[in-house]
């Protein structure tokens, strides 16, 4: 089995044990992503739905950085810490999806989440 490891500065550097992404057989697989900026290492707002926009962001950064990008993602699991935020989430995913066929999605609701942000969000992708 193929495995590469990536590594970007433009997102967010790991908080724990554990790669941004991997790579394998065709497929990428990162972890969950924060709103985190990745230069200043700080939650980029306590907005929700700045802080999808910024989750989505550092996932592109990874995912171009291992070769692919967002249009290319097949799945995506989304962490958030209350689900009355859901239709400001489906907005932004329909602004940062037009044009594409969106990605399959599954959208779990948390009791809390690392430093104590609003939303977390995996991604597997195609090369």
């Amino acid at each position: 089995m193929d495995r590469k490891i990536i590594f970007t500065e433009n997102a967010p550097g790991a908080i724990g044990y554990y790669s941004q992404a991997i790579v394998s057989n065709g497929l990428v697989y990162t972890a969950g992503q924060i709103p985190l900026d990745p230069q200043t290492g700080k939650i980029v707002s306590n907005d929700f739905s700045e802080q999808v926009k910024q989750t989505l962001s550092n996932i592109e950064s990874v995912l171009v950085a291992s070769g692919t990008d967002l249009s290319k993602s097949i799945k995506l699991t989304v962490f958030i810490t209350n689900l009355s935020n859901y239709p400001e989430l489906n907005a932004v995913f329909k602004k940062q999806f037009d044009g594409v066929d969106p990605p399959a999605r599954s959208v779990v609701e948390v009791s809390a989440l690392p430093k104590d942000v609003l939303i977390e969000i995996d991604c597997i992708a195609t090369l």
